[in-house]
């Protein structure tokens, strides 16, 4: 006949076995102290009575929670899903769980921080390329938990990016290798009140490129736009409505390039023949599309970022804390040589 499961408490089982409640509590953890006799015992007559150690109890015991708390302003974007892939990955095997707040909205992301649902209920806080306050940093500071920045950065606070000026330096120079002199960029504005830090540094990449290579950084050829492909649309029918259109184009993402092809596309303007094209970031569909982009791992800074964040808690090792992961240029079709005087690109 099946043994009826009991309701039992650390108490209980302690004075069952004979031995204290700490006892029981070390021998159940696998913490030392506990004879090898002894802690056999102990979990043997606990699975006789179908006992389990509350995991909530247990980290409250050695003051924990066990959780961590993930802010994203997006789940289901490709950045920010594969972003959180990687800091799922680098948490699993831990014995910390991820508790996930998305703050899509304006409104949303300011009550979190107003709010901050997380006190108090995680060790860790992970932020993804979040931009804040300094009186939103301050409320973090308050939670007296770790705090990691995946994807920029946040004062002295633990953090994985990319360099996004050297991203925006490295696909600049790609254009200047193949000859190009007349480049423009498509730069990115945010969704929301508060500034990216990544539009002004890749913006400040492009112009060091161009600066170095003795090319003239000509106002009317940088223009920004609403970041997304909608922005590139805007972007390239602006700049192709010029007197002078350029022969290559830096975007701020690869999103941004998508909508300056399908604009190049609609308009006749052959790529790369009439005008090159490079993205950042090397989305899952840039291969689709051909495009010359800057690769940034960001699945990576995911997975090093959880990592982070579990050595800091469960080792107390702040050794580096700050990560900076290399860029690259991948070369596709969206890039060649400008073209010759004689062949005549159409404009808007």
């Amino acid at each position: 006949m099946p043994k009826r499961a009991v309701t039992l408490n650390m108490a209980d089982l302690a004075e069952r076995a004979g031995v204290s409640i700490a006892t029981v509590s070390r021998a159940l953890s696998g913490a030392p102290g506990v004879s090898e006799e002894t802690r056999r015992r102990i979990k043997e007559l606990a699975a006789d009575l179908s006992y389990a150690v509350s995991p909530d109890a247990a980290r409250l015991a050695r003051g924990a929670t066990g959780r961590v708390a993930v802010v994203t302003p997006d789940v289901a974007h490709w950045f920010y899903a594969a972003m959180l892939d990687g800091i799922v990955t680098g948490l699993h095997g831990t014995d910390l769980d991820v508790l996930l707040y998305e703050v899509k909205e304006e409104r949303e992301r300011r009550r979190f921080f107003a709010e901050l649902p997380a006190r108090r209920q995680v060790d860790a806080l992970v932020l993804v390329a979040l931009p804040i306050s300094d009186d939103e940093r301050r409320r973090l500071d308050l939670m007296g938990v770790t705090v990691v920045m995946a994807g920029g950065t946040l004062g002295d606070h633990p953090h994985v990016r990319i360099d996004d000026v050297a991203a925006g330096r490295q696909a600049t120079a790609q254009l200047i290798r193949a000859g190009h002199e007349r480049i423009a960029m498509i730069n990115s504005t945010g969704t929301w009140s508060l500034e990216y830090a990544a539009p002004g540094a890749r913006l400040r990449g492009f112009t060091g490129a161009l600066e170095d290579a003795g090319i003239e950084v000509r106002p009317d050829l940088v223009v920004h736009r609403r970041w997304g492909s909608h922005g590139g649309v805007e972007g390239m029918n602006e700049l192709l409505s010029l007197p002078e259109p350029p022969t290559a184009v830096v975007a701020f993402s690869d999103e941004v390039a998508f909508g300056a092809l399908r604009t190049l596309r609609r308009a006749g303007v052959p790529v790369p023949y009439a005008i090159s094209v490079v993205g950042i970031d090397d989305h899952h569909l840039a291969d689709m599309f051909d495009l010359t982009t800057v690769h940034q791992p960001v699945t990576r800074q995911g997975l090093v970022a959880g990592q982070l964040v579990d050595r800091i808690l469960h080792q107390g090792d702040l050794t580096s804390p700050h990560v900076t992961l290399p860029t690259h240029v991948v070369a596709r079709g969206t890039t060649g040589p400008p073209p010759e005087p004689s062949v005549r690109r159409p404009g808007r």
